[in-house]
């Protein structure tokens, strides 16, 4: 024993870096003969026996060898004599059998290894993290977390009295993993890593990064969970996502926080469940006509109040709402009923609380040292470290994960801009240039580019979308001609200038005609989506239908024309729940939206209307199907600001398809107003803002017109229209 004082020493103080050097069986010669001594470090036990395999009825009584714990058996060299189990008296009197962790090899493979290390192992979420699995025959659950600067890692939880000396880790030298088998650890175990840094003395504990669930906040604990075995049946909607392009599909997106979409008040307030979303909210969305839903971030989070943007469970979905299954099932269902489901993920930042990401391993292990780097202003959170590839192997299979093992369809990628400048929400000196002195964020828009050329690869059919507020060029255009390689781009300055132009009083409209029309300039620079999102009906900003002028009536149809407006535009939609039916009340994350306004018939006929749209615009190809490209774009006139008139058409793919879209954004109607049209004869009204079942003041064209042989604008024919009040109306030659 002597040789081996020191590892026993550090052992003991639970400083070892790899307690398989002393524990578990080990071959020796002792005087000539070959044994295997076989040693145990048991704080909790009075007494301890080795069981051998097919030997039960005689197990051999093992010598302590240090007050702390450390007991030992020399047994004669045998095939199979690594076969045991160790029978433990405990000091509170319980007795217990159990296998030994440092009886099992090594984890990882040495080529898992040379990949994690390499940043190029896009499926490490299968071998990092917590995962049930069965070694030797012997049921378990194998850990393996990244903490190349600690001393010594253990796995604690209740299993173990929280105690870190009972399951330390195995080292797998420079590559900075540590990893251990627990045989009879089961599914639901609550666990955390307690982490001793070469930077700090004291231990503390950690969470998992690659955490499969979580326990509900205020608890911090990872939750050994279940990825397999779930049986999907999406299996239709998988196979045609693989052939589709979604860019030329009609894409109509509801945005959604499922803890407050619909609350149940008689019961304290309470979320709905992953169960309960699943009964009424993908009905009500099918029924809505919505092609997806997407999810405000589901990655586990500590806070309510940041709605998921500050992310600790980058693999977990929020216990909030149910288990792992529940959440699998509730995307299952969507997928069943012919929604896709988007989700916003988070790799820009992430919060320094205690038990998350933040000093992982006593060192900026995730993110930067300086704060000029690693610290974010805006959001006191941290920005992660793009430049290292274990940081962005990390993101990029949390990506993955989402994708492979929750069949989500889409990620959203939240706050683009401030990964792309290192300048962001900074003052001149409270940044570092890049290494040609400028302001871009080189290490990011390299990862950016790498996720989406391996999401797009490993996943065909996918969607990433990005929220980019700058006019940074090519963020959807394909990295092999110089682009970031997402699909969409959030449509930022279409926004800010219709929320400015439809707040304008309509007397004032015909000054700021140009807030409609400037979005055009740029409409096929990018691949866009016109959102109307969360953002804009928080923080003392009012829900949309408060921002409209006028008086009530005034308010409703104003809303109205601007979505049809919205739906007429090229690029996809997407508007945030409770738009739809036109909430007086901003959104507060704490409460249900204001479902009882539907009681109410101008908030019905909104609701109505907006259902109306969206299969209107999923129904016709020239809505949807060239949204980038200015084929699927005509102006009729938009220089008629003295009267806020708005007149355009748009094409299908071949051409053979168009509708013309007309607005007109005051509240005096227009009689024999004359737009002219391609082609000659009958014109149907497909839909009309102003129909009193949508609560206008039924003011159209008695459901069509006839084309006149009458040049104007300069198409050979022409309509002699009436414009409702605030009015849009969809047009089509039948």
């Amino acid at each position: 024993m002597d040789d081996h004082r020191e590892h026993i020493e550090r052992l003991v103080r639970s400083e070892h870096w790899n307690p398989f050097v002393i524990l578990g069986p080990h071959p020796i010669s002792r005087n000539g003969t070959s044994v295997t001594v076989i040693r145990a470090f048991l704080p909790e036990a009075l007494s301890v026996e080795l069981v051998l395999e097919g030997q039960e009825s005689r197990p051999l009584p093992m010598a302590p060898v240090h007050e702390a714990g450390l007991f030992e058996v020399e047994v004669p060299r045998s095939a199979g004599v690594c076969r045991y189990k160790l029978r433990v008296a405990e000091r509170w009197g319980a007795v217990s059998e159990r296998h030994d962790p440092y009886a099992f090899p090594a984890l990882l493979t040495d080529f898992d290894l040379h990949l994690l290390a390499e940043g190029r192992h896009y499926r490490a979420y299968e071998v990092m993290g917590a995962h049930l699995a069965a070694i030797d025959g012997v049921a378990g659950v194998r850990f393996a977390v990244w903490a190349p600067n600690a001393e010594r890692v253990s796995v604690v939880g209740d299993f173990n009295g929280w105690d870190g000396r009972r399951h330390a880790m195995r080292s797998r030298g420079q590559t900075g993993i540590w990893e251990l088998f627990i045989p009879e650890l089961a599914e639901g175990a609550a666990y955390k890593y307690e982490i001793r840094s070469r930077a700090h003395p004291a231990p503390f504990l950690k969470a998992d990064p690659y955490a499969f669930a979580a326990e509900l906040r205020p608890k911090t604990a990872s939750i050994v969970g279940r990825v397999e075995g779930y049986v999907w049946g999406d299996g239709e909607w998988m196979a045609a996502r693989t052939e589709r392009n979604p860019l030329s599909e009609p894409l109509s997106v509801y945005e959604v926080h499922l803890g407050s979409w619909m609350r149940v008040p008689e019961e304290a307030n309470r979320w709905l469940t992953y169960h309960e979303l699943a009964a009424k909210l993908i009905p009500y969305v099918k029924d809505m006509g919505y092609t997806h839903v997407e999810l405000m971030p589901v990655t586990e989070h500590p806070f309510d109040g940041s709605w998921g943007y500050q992310t600790t469970g980058y693999f977990a979905p929020t216990s909030r709402y149910g288990s792992l299954q529940n959440f699998m099932a509730f995307v299952d269902s969507c997928h069943r009923s012919g929604i896709g489901v988007l989700m916003d993920w988070v790799p820009a930042h992430f919060p320094d609380d205690p038990h998350g990401l933040a000093w992982f391993d006593g060192t900026h292990l995730y993110d930067h040292e300086d704060p000029r780097s690693g610290y974010h202003p805006e959001w006191r959170s941290r920005i992660f470290n793009f430049g290292r590839v274990e940081v962005r192997n990390f993101l990029l299979n949390s990506a993955l994960f989402w994708l492979d093992r929750y069949h989500i369809d889409g990620l959203r990628m939240d706050a683009v801009a401030s990964m792309l400048y290192l300048d962001y929400a900074r003052q001149p000196g409270e940044w570092i240039p890049n290494r040609f002195g400028g302001h871009e964020n080189l290490e990011a828009v390299e990862f950016l580019k790498e996720f989406n050329e391996v999401v797009h690869r490993e996943h065909p059919g996918v969607l990433t979308i990005a929220e980019e507020s700058t006019a940074w060029p090519g963020v959807s255009r394909p990295t092999y001609v110089g682009g970031l390689g997402f699909g969409l781009k959030w449509n930022m300055g279409w926004m800010h200038d219709m929320l400015d132009y439809f707040s304008l009083d309509p007397v004032h409209r015909k000054y700021h005609q140009e807030k409609l029309t400037f979005g055009l300039v740029y409409a096929f620079s990018e691949n866009f989506v016109l959102v109307l999102s969360h953002d804009e009906v928080v923080y003392g900003k009012g829900a949309l239908l408060a921002k409209m002028p006028g008086d009530g009536w005034q308010k409703f149809a104003n809303l109205r024309a601007f979505y049809g407006y919205m739906y007429g535009h090229p690029g996809k939609k997407m508007l945030f729940m409770g738009g739809e039916f036109g909430q007086w009340a901003e959104w507060n994350h704490d409460m249900s939206l204001s479902w009882h306004l539907l009681q109410y018939a101008p908030h019905a006929g909104l609701q109505r209307y907006v259902r109306d749209l969206n299969q209107l615009y999923v129904s016709e190809p020239a809505l949807h199907q060239v949204d980038f490209d200015w084929a699927g774009f005509q102006w009729v006139d938009f220089s008629d600001a003295e009267q806020s008139v708005i007149s355009f058409l748009r094409w299908s793919r071949d051409q053979a398809d168009c509708i013309l879209c007309v607005g007109n954004l005051t509240p005096v109607p227009r009689h024999g107003y004359r737009i002219g049209v391609p082609t000659p004869g009958w014109y149907r009204e497909l839909l009309n803002s102003d129909a009193a079942i949508y609560g206008g003041s039924n003011q159209g064209n008695g459901g069509g017109i006839q084309a006149e042989a009458i040049p104007f604008h300069g198409f050979p024919y022409s309509l002699s229209l009436t414009l409702p009040p605030l009015g849009f109306l969809f047009i089509r030659q039948s």
